[in-house]
């Protein structure tokens, strides 16, 4: 028999040892499928988790989802790089997604989940439209990868581009490099520094980046360089490293360094780091089409969004017609 309970405290998943396992390492492979991510987002983005599970004897499925407005959405902002449904290993998924979404219909007229992978979103889009849900997919963002296949950082670096291959030889040198793998408070120090005298926008949430960065320093997962010139910092990247997986997090560097190409060094001693020291089998650049990561990466995966309403629910037809409108349009 299959029973749904939702978490909106996730101290309540402490309850359940095979929730714990599930959430946490070494079992969940990513940093997006912990626990302590979901704590994070709420703690420091103020989100407001609501996490359903159902469960069938020892078997979980969780759906990671937050309350947003009058509509659940996947607990997930802009740091996350992918959202996934999650399952104890050998647990029959399709029949414990479509409980879940059986019973969601109780709770809410809409679920809307945006960056699923391929797999996932058909899974969850075929429990969902199982349930009565109608359901729309659309693709909504790209991940750019490499898998590095056993090659070195040599063989890896002989197939980048040209002028990316020329730059590091004429500007590598110039910089002052640090590699870190725990968690180093000037370090991070330094990197706030460089992010703020960066191109880049205002940090969305400070405080959840440097809690991040200090648990997984604690954990051994962190990778993270500093590039100083003259003894000012002028580039710095955080990344994370965890089965067999390189995660790019944060980069930047100052406009007024640009001229020494720090990022493209730095980012050259990660990729060396990750390859040749952590043997690595892939590296993940999160979402986004920047130009500068197809240097760096050999392969695009799509991101989806799934947007999934109850139909006979009065407040949904003006969204079913918007909908059907917008697909009318995309087949002229």
């Amino acid at each position: 028999m299959i029973v749904v309970n939702y978490h909106d405290d996730l101290n309540e998943v402490q309850g359940d040892p095979v929730l714990v396992a599930l959430l946490s390492a070494p079992h969940a492979r990513t940093p997006f499928d912990r626990t302590e991510w979901w704590r994070n987002l709420a703690d420091n983005c103020k989100l407001q988790p609501l996490v359903a599970v159902a469960g069938d004897g020892v078997e979980r499925a969780v759906l990671p989802l937050m309350r947003d407005g009058q509509r659940l959405s996947g607990l997930a902002n802009w740091y996350t790089f992918r959202l996934a449904p999650l399952a104890t290993p050998g647990a029959d998924r399709p029949a414990l997604f479509a409980a879940l979404a059986r019973n969601l219909a109780r709770k809410t007229r809409r679920v809307t989940l945006d960056k699923l992978g391929d797999e996932d979103a058909a899974l969850i889009a075929n429990a969902f439209r199982d349930a009565g849900w109608t359901v729309w997919q659309e693709q909504c963002d790209v991940n750019h990868c490499l898998e590095v296949g056993g090659r070195s950082f040599a063989q890896y670096l002989s197939a980048r581009p040209g002028s990316l291959r020329t730059t590091l030889k004429r500007k590598a040198a110039k910089l002052d490099l640090t590699l870190y793998d725990s968690f180093d408070a000037d370090a991070w120090a330094a990197y706030e520094a460089v992010y703020a005298a960066s191109w880049k926008p205002q940090e969305g949430s400070p405080a959840f980046l440097r809690r991040f960065a200090a648990e997984e320093g604690a954990a051994g997962r962190l990778r993270m360089a500093v590039g100083h010139i003259d003894g000012q910092p002028v580039a710095a990247q955080f990344w994370t490293v965890e089965h067999g997986t390189a995660f790019i997090h944060k980069l930047a560097h100052r406009d007024d360094a640009r001229q020494f190409s720090p990022g493209t060094v730095l980012s050259a001693a990660l990729f060396e780091q990750v390859i040749d020291r952590d043997k690595v089998d892939w590296i993940d650049f999160g979402t986004g089409d920047d130009a500068y990561k197809r240097d760096w990466m050999e392969l695009v995966r799509p991101r989806f969004r799934l947007d999934m309403i109850r139909p006979r629910h009065p407040k949904n037809w003006p969204l079913i017609a918007r909908h059907a409108l917008r697909s009318l349009r995309g087949q002229r």
